[in-house]
């Protein structure tokens, strides 16, 4: 079996979609986790400067997303043809404006600048967001076909990231959602990640 080793902070973070991944197929892998203290270091060795890479046999792969895409097609959770591949990439990929708007506040020090932006996401990004997503996702809780895929895993750990930023019920009529974060808390090796993974900052 190949050797998996995926490198990131001890933190969730951008590694967090791909450790579910891994979870989710019962693939083994090595949880690499740093500190920030060991990144000056490692980051010339990296093939672009930054985390997650992940090492397989030999090979060094880096830019999260398509480190998640990797995982998925090995655990076969990419679609089942090249349509429903291309719709997951397409629902992945616009989450990530999303992801910025939620990284750029979260790196925000003027506290007045960040309420601003908080407020911006949440009364007008988030909703917006979820509305676009409640008609992209199927009444049997899936965004594409009618099987867990690598799109439902990053919608869930979007949605946690969200929750832990703006408590509330987001998803409050929106069937459709609600049922894709139950398919995926379903999956028995997502469950126990979850139960057993090690606490971090964000």
């Amino acid at each position: 079996m190949p050797a998996y080793k995926l490198t990131y902070f001890n933190a969730r973070g951008r590694a967090e979609p791909i450790r579910l991944l891994f979870a989710a197929a019962g693939i083994k892998y090595e949880d690499a986790r740093i500190e920030g203290a060991d990144w000056p270091a490692l980051k010339p060795k990296t093939p672009m400067g930054y985390l997650p890479i992940l090492e397989v046999d030999g090979t060094t792969l880096c830019e999260s997303t398509a480190i998640a895409r990797f995982v998925a097609k090995r655990a076969g959770l990419v679609g089942k043809d090249d349509l429903q591949q291309a719709k997951a990439d397409m629902i992945v990929d616009g989450m990530k404006d999303i992801l910025k708007k939620l990284i750029l506040m979260v790196l925000e020090k003027d506290e007045i600048k960040k309420e601003e932006l908080k407020t911006d996401i949440s009364e007008k990004t988030l909703p917006e967001f979820l509305s676009k997503y409640e008609n992209l996702a199927n009444p049997s809780g899936f965004f594409v076909g009618d099987s867990l895929s690598w799109v439902d895993v990053t919608f869930y750990n979007l949605i946690e990231r969200v929750r832990a930023m703006f408590p509330g019920d987001h998803l409050k009529g929106k069937p459709n959602l609600v049922k894709v974060m139950a398919n995926v808390k379903a999956n028995p090796g997502i469950a126990k990640w979850v139960k057993e993974r090690p606490e971090s900052a964000f």
